[in-house]
């Protein structure tokens, strides 16, 4: 099992190549939103091309499962030739269910009873762009960060980050040079 895992592109295409390098061999790419669209406030966003971006997002050999974020608008929706779930996407892989929301309209403890409710191994949040993983009451919460537009630094540097799952680990990765920045040994 090989699952790569992103969040909001924001409609950069040179994130989602980026992050394409480190999902080589992927059995299914999740995204937790904020796919093309980037709000009023993110004007100027360096490599913005939302009709490039959701070209590759349609070309893509790796199937994607999208859950819908909050700046993901019905409009920018009708580029892409794979449905936009809300307000989560669920996918099953083997024995690993995977629920993925943006995350914007709850909190930790929301996100919690979320994935217990649907009996998720993993829930795969965004919206913080900033990357987490941590285990809780049985549940693997990752929330991989964003390759476009990061809120984590190393060294005082923006990093952009994805997360990867495999069968022996979930790791966050750096789009730079994929480095492990997080890491839980899984299953």
């Amino acid at each position: 099992m090989r699952i790569g895992v992103i969040s909001d592109t924001h409609g950069v295409p040179d994130a989602w190549r980026k992050a394409l390098r480190l999902f080589q061999g992927a059995d299914l790419i999740v995204h937790a939103g904020d796919v093309l669209y980037h709000p009023p406030r993110l004007v100027g966003v360096p490599g913005y091309d939302l009709p490039e971006l959701a070209r590759l997002f349609n070309e893509s050999a790796i199937p994607i499962l999208i859950a819908r974020g909050n700046c993901d608008s019905e409009v920018c929706e009708e580029l892409l030739e794979m449905p936009v779930q809300v307000p989560y996407a669920v996918a099953q892989i083997g024995d690993t269910r995977i629920v993925a929301t943006h995350g914007h309209l709850m909190g930790r403890d929301e996100m919690i009873r979320l994935g217990k409710k649907y009996r998720a191994s993993i829930l795969v949040s965004g919206h913080t762009h900033a990357p987490a993983l941590e285990k809780a009451d049985g549940l693997v919460l990752l929330n991989p960060g964003s390759p476009s537009i990061p809120k984590y630094e190393k060294d005082g540097k923006p990093l952009g980050s994805v997360g990867l799952i495999t069968d022996e680990s979930i790791q966050i990765l750096s789009v730079e040079d994929g480095a492990t920045l997080f890491e839980l040994p899984w299953p």
